[in-house]
Parts: structure tokens; C-alpha cells; sequence
């Protein structure tokens, strides 16, 4: 069996230049990890240059109380992402706020988890309350949070997944 690294280095590169305003081809990006696992239910994930981090069950469900549930790292790279994707949103549209602050919540139906047929195995339901520290409008936040959702990548997935998502937005004075 073909390694992940042989087929890495299997792949055909090819630079190409594109006009930086023209978005009518695909503009692909690359990026990897790795991961480890020892057999039991920790697994670390290194990420190159930027460290490594390791997620793991609680001891009550097998593991080793030594990181964030798989499940919870993904809610956690939603309220990254969904930070990421509106800092850039509310910079091109010359909004100004002075953070977020996120509280978030999921349901499972962890019957999926144990193979019970026709229960999905992942979220039922996620919940995010984010509180936006701006003096800008009710109305002008609710046009860059509508930006930011139709492009964060981690919300459209779980979205796309059939999940129940939930993104409350609060637009909270600085004051």
C-alpha cells in the first residue's frame, strides 16, 4: 500500500499564475498534518511548524483525560473559523469591532457512536453564541455575519452534514 507521503510526492505540481482579481478558476490550497496513535484513544496531531496537539475521550468513556474530545476540537475550529473568516469579512467591508467572544454547545446522539443503524454518528445540533464588540450597527453586522457564514468552511461543512447549526449573533457595545 502506497504511503500518504508517496502520493504527496506522487502528485504533479504545476505553478500557475492568475490574475489576482480573476476568481473564475479554482484557486486550490494544499495543507497537511499528521497524526499518531498509541492504541489507546489519544491521538497527537502535529502540525508542522505551528506544534502539536492532542485530543483524547474522558476518562469516564475509556480514555486519558489528556486533551479536548475529537468532537469538541471541531466545535472549536467552527468558533476559529468562523473568527478567521470575520475578521476578513468585516476588514473588506471596513467594519469595526474589537473581538468576539463564543460560547458553543452540541448534541450527539451517541447510539451513532456505538453503531446503531440509521443514527448518525456525529452532531445533532450545534449551538454558537457569539458576542461582537462593536459600536457599528445592528444592521451592519448582520450583513458581514451573513458574509462570514456563506464563507467559513468549517460552518458550511457541519451545515452541509445536516447538522441543526445555530449561530447567534450579539452585537455588544465596547462601551
Amino acid at each position: 500500500m502506497q504511503s500518504f507521503a508517496e502520493f504527496i510526492a506522487g502528485l504533479v505540481f504545476m505553478a500557475t499564475v492568475v490574475d489576482e482579481k480573476d476568481f473564475t478558476k479554482p484557486i486550490i490550497r494544499r495543507k497537511s498534518l499528521s497524526a499518531s496513535n498509541d492504541g489507546s484513544l489519544a491521538t497527537v496531531v502535529r502540525f508542522g511548524e505551528q506544534g502539536s496537539f492532542t485530543f483524547d475521550e474522558p476518562s469516564a468513556h475509556g480514555g486519558g483525560d489528556q486533551g479536548p474530545t475529537p468532537l469538541t476540537g471541531v466545535l472549536a475550529a467552527l468558533c476559529a473559523c468562523e473568527s478567521v473568516t470575520f475578521s476578513r469579512t468585516a476588514k473588506e467591508m471596513g467594519f469595526d469591532y474589537g473581538g468576539i467572544e463564543y460560547e458553543a454547545a452540541f448534541t450527539i446522539d451517541i447510539r451513532g457512536r456505538l453503531g446503531v443503524k440509521g443514527v448518525v454518528p456525529h452532531f445533532q445540533t450545534v449551538k454558537v453564541e457569539a458576542r461582537v464588540s462593536t459600536e457599528e450597527s445592528e444592521e451592519r453586522l448582520n450583513k458581514v455575519v451573513e458574509e462570514t457564514e456563506a464563507r467559513c468552511p468549517v460552518f458550511n461543512l457541519i451545515k452541509d452534514a445536516g447538522v441543526r447549526i445555530n449561530m447567534v449573533w450579539i452585537c455588544a457595545s465596547d462601551k
